[in-house]
């Protein structure tokens, strides 16, 4: 099997500003497995809230990752390689993916049917509106037109100013994300606030390691709390399912597609709420979400629709729902003739 790689930086059709930082484009990196005449495609989206960066992914791929001589199943190629990946979680995803894309093509079968996915739709996406200029606030809501549902980052000094501008164009439902950008005490005064604004959930309200706060919000809170930077791992759900309502699993943290599939299961046993979510991404990584989106509740799956450069074409929106594409393994489509694409 053949392995190579390729950066590739998307750019965002607005500044993508959250409550740490603000972006104009993101890196990716495209890892491509190949045999039989076969491409298998991965994409890592680095984060610098966990260390990440896409000069660290290629330092370690250029370290040299050794793939098994034999085809193997996915869990097992897993086994063999992923500890190889320095910890990097949106490098493994991408081996992950990659792997499992060519592996079900091999078999004539679509990703969704490895992991027992009847359905080809999904839930309602939410389309994201980022802190960011005011006045394009307007702009923003009417290009979310085709989606029923808006996400909006919170977390900064003028949240219900945010929350105003949009309610003067628009009365969709909103899901808040804060990116743990209040305490307890705003937390409370803001969750009470949005109870009334036709606001579904809040996503992630206080830092990660306020776990005791958090619980507390909850007991307090009249909307859902949904874990996003508590939530990276199978092992967390157990740690910290008494303060949440639900988790929003990201492949790009989490590590694995069969990690993703084992945190949907680990919820559902638990009665949490799921959400897939994303980080700005080509249409690799939201088409390898997508693959899973059936089995959860909602999706924030817009990581492909905020940039302008997409050189993918995979996952599809119908009436604002995700739908599986066809074909065997992602699914995918390349759509650009950039240098290094496969």
């Amino acid at each position: 099997m053949k392995l190579s790689f390729t950066q590739y930086d998307v750019r965002c059709i607005h500044p993508f500003g959250i409550a740490r930082s603000s972006h104009e484009m993101y890196p990716e990196i495209f890892i491509y497995l190949e045999k039989d005449g076969l491409i298998g495609r991965g994409e890592a989206s680095p984060s610098e809230r966990y260390g990440e960066s896409a000069e660290l992914i290629i330092k370690t791929i250029e370290k040299g990752i050794d793939l098994p001589s034999q085809i193997e199943s996915p869990e097992l190629f897993e086994k063999s390689v992923l500890y190889q990946c320095g910890g990097l979680k949106a490098l493994e995803v991408a081996f992950s993916m990659a792997y499992l894309d060519w592996w079900t093509q091999s078999q004539n079968m679509a990703m969704k049917d490895y992991f027992g996915v009847e359905e080809k739709v999904g839930p309602f996406t939410s389309f994201t509106i980022a802190i960011g200029d005011m006045d394009l606030i307007a702009q923003k809501v009417e290009e979310a037109k085709p989606y029923h549902i808006l996400k909006v980052k919170l977390g900064s000094e003028n949240d219900k100013e945010i929350i105003h501008a949009i309610r003067t164009e628009t009365d969709k439902v909103i899901r808040v994300d804060a990116n743990e950008g209040w305490d307890l005490d705003s937390g409370e005064t803001m969750c009470k606030w949005l109870a009334d604004q036709n606001v579904e959930f809040v996503e992630q309200p206080l830092p990660a390691e306020k776990v005791h706060e958090t619980a507390e919000l909850k007991k307090k809170s009249p909307l859902p709390l949904i874990a996003d930077e508590n939530c990276l791992y199978p092992e967390n759900i157990p740690e910290i399912a008494h303060a949440f309502d639900g988790i929003n699993i990201k492949l790009m943290k989490c590590g694995s597609m069969l990690k993703a599939k084992q945190m949907i299961d680990m919820a559902r046993e638990r009665d949490l709420q799921i959400m897939l979510g994303c980080m700005v991404e080509s249409s690799i990584g939201i088409t390898a979400a997508t693959h899973l989106a059936p089995l959860v509740d909602y999706v924030d799956l817009d990581g492909n629709l905020l940039i302008d450069n997409d050189p993918y074409i995979g996952v599809l929106i119908e009436d604002g729902r995700v739908i599986i594409p066809d074909g065997h393994g992602l699914g995918l489509q390349l759509n650009s003739t950039y240098k290094g694409l496969k």
